[in-house]
């Protein structure tokens, strides 16, 4: 009975250490008066999360990125307050399907 014990447990911790956060490319913008620092606590805090910096935006007070679920729920709640606008990063097509 004790070596299932162990089994189970070995098994659990195993699956903990499998369970990775996955990571949603997102956009992140802020209207235009938001102070700088503002932005780049955003940046740092997905990088330290373990997310990356995929693009800067130069004519928007923004980024885009890859970050962790629990990072993007975490600088939405705190940059609330900034109006700050964070959506999944996705392929936009504008072609016309409707035939004529």
């Amino acid at each position: 009975m004790r070596f299932l014990s162990v089994i189970a447990a070995t098994l659990a911790i195993a699956q903990g250490a499998a369970a990775v956060d996955i990571q949603k490319a997102i956009i992140v913008s802020f209207p235009h008066v938001t102070p700088d620092d503002v932005v780049n606590r955003a940046m740092d805090d997905i990088r330290k999360a373990g997310g990356t910096i995929t693009h800067e935006y130069k004519l928007l007070k923004g980024f885009a990125a890859k970050a962790p679920q629990k990072i993007i729920e975490s600088v939405t709640a705190w940059s609330s307050e900034y109006h700050a606008t964070i959506e999944e990063d996705q392929i936009v097509d504008i072609s016309d399907a409707t035939p004529n």
